[in-house]
């Protein structure tokens, strides 16, 4: 186990691109730290220049106390699982988890008392002797993960472990996941483009866009307390709705006008965040959850607490009903939310700059509110959120401070090794169709 330090770290590949820029990120030592975003964010970038598999163009990572820029992937004591399981399909189970530690030569005893105790864990003492072919998806997944566990690395590194499998199976991994991780307490850094998971699994969470840190942050601070329009509308599903605002009135009687509606904003809200009152008599970007929202006749809604609307749209899940309806307030047009949208697979233009703006809404399922009814929605504006339309930061007390500081100190960097050769066995990679993956240059860069 070890603590992972970031400190400034960037990557520009020859042609120019950018893909990371000025990463900063401390990672204690035991801890579970989920990198998450939008698909090239980065976050796989920044996880393989931890592993030694891409070249660090600026700044230092350190594992342990020791800057490992210069340090052969195979010499960091840190152990990958990646996206596709990455087995060798003429190994038993057995023969894979322990693949690694006989490259190594390790006494046959010693690897069959590690491969013994990662199959316990793992649940996979029946399959040691079967072969990939005749494995499960989620079986496959964690006999990658076996051969991570049988290393006793410094750290765990994953990137997206679980995208290749059916929602079923990633929910039953996600908690495999979770335990593993809490029982060993090895530092792991976990790429994911899914909320869900960084939501449940992560002991802290780092939002990522266009190769910048956005926040990092316990989840639920990350849910309550975003800290700019990206990572408001990037957490939480379904999405936070983000709407055209304006505040009026005094103090004592905050108001705010969402397309012609609205709604008294309680003393409570300018307590939370004392910065709004520069606000008032300005235009800003609002954000309702939809759990925020009920329907009113089912919850207690005083005067200046609703919206009225129609229901275009009604989505029965069982444990609640999404109703979607029209508010004739103009979107929110900011770099941010363009992002969220080209995220969503959404036409940027089309979607925002329009006059209305569609709101989903989360109502109990004892809602018998149907598809062209008119709607009362009762509106929590206690948990309203609100958002500067100029820079996109949340409005609270202070300017948004940088997401993570870097590390005061760098440690002393350890020199370049030239790695010995490696046996000829150690480059062989997985070939043929056994697995269903094309593995073979992972499965290598994980055994080294």
């Amino acid at each position: 186990m070890a603590e992972v330090v970031l400190a400034r770290v960037g990557k520009v590949y020859p042609d120019g691109t950018r893909a990371v820029g000025d990463l900063n990120l401390n990672i204690a030592d035991g801890e579970f730290l989920v990198l998450v975003g939008p698909s090239g964010c980065g976050k796989t970038t920044a996880l393989r220049m931890v592993a030694g598999l891409e070249e660090i163009s600026e700044g230092t990572v350190s594992v342990g106390g020791k800057v490992v820029n210069r340090v052969p992937s195979r010499d960091r004591d840190v152990a990958m699982v990646f996206q596709s399981y990455a087995l060798y399909p003429h190994l038993s189970v057995r023969q894979n988890i322990g693949f690694g530690l006989t490259l190594r030569k390790l006494p046959k005893a010693e690897i069959r008392k590690r491969v013994d105790e990662a199959a316990q864990t793992l649940g996979l003492e029946e399959y040691l002797d079967r072969r990939p072919r005749n494995l499960s998806g989620g079986q496959r997944q964690r006999v990658a993960m076996g051969r991570a566990i049988v290393r006793e690395p410094q750290a765990f590194l994953m990137d997206e472990p679980l995208s290749n499998l059916d929602a079923k199976l990633r929910v039953q991994m996600r908690a495999e996941i979770a335990r593993i991780q809490r029982d060993l307490g090895v530092t792991t850094i976990y790429v994911t483009h899914d909320q869900t998971e960084a939501m449940t699994l992560g002991h802290r969470v780092a939002v990522m866009k266009k190769g910048e840190l956005q926040q990092v942050a316990p989840p639920q601070e990350l849910y309550d307390r975003p800290a700019n329009l990206f990572v408001a509308g990037f957490i939480g599903s379904p999405a936070m709705n983000l709407l055209r605002g304006e505040l009026s009135g005094a103090e004592d009687d905050l108001r705010l006008n969402v397309g012609g509606q609205e709604l008294r904003v309680g003393a409570g809200v300018l307590e939370q965040r004392p910065a709004l009152r520069e606000y008032i008599g300005r235009s800003v970007a609002v954000g309702v959850r939809p759990e925020d929202m009920e329907d009113a006749s089912l919850a207690e809604a005083t005067d200046g607490s609703r919206f009225t609307s129609t229901a275009e749209l009604v989505e029965s899940m069982g444990s609640d009903v999404m109703v979607h309806f029209t508010i004739e307030a103009g979107a929110v047009v900011t770099e941010d939310t363009k992002e969220l949208a080209r995220d969503a697979g959404s036409d940027v233009l089309g979607e925002l700059e329009t006059p209305h703006t569609v709101v989903v809404a989360r109502f109990s399922p004892r809602t018998e509110v149907k598809v062209g009814d008119a709607v009362e929605v009762s509106v929590d504006t206690t948990r309203l959120h609100f958002f500067d339309l100029d820079t996109s930061a949340a409005i609270w007390d202070l300017p948004s401070e940088p997401a993570e500081e870097p590390a005061a100190e760098t440690p002393a960097e350890t020199p370049a090794e030239t790695p010995e050769a490696a046996p000829e066995d150690e480059t062989a990679a997985p070939t043929g169709d056994e697995t269903g993956d094309e593995a073979g240059d992972e499965a290598k860069e994980e055994d080294k």
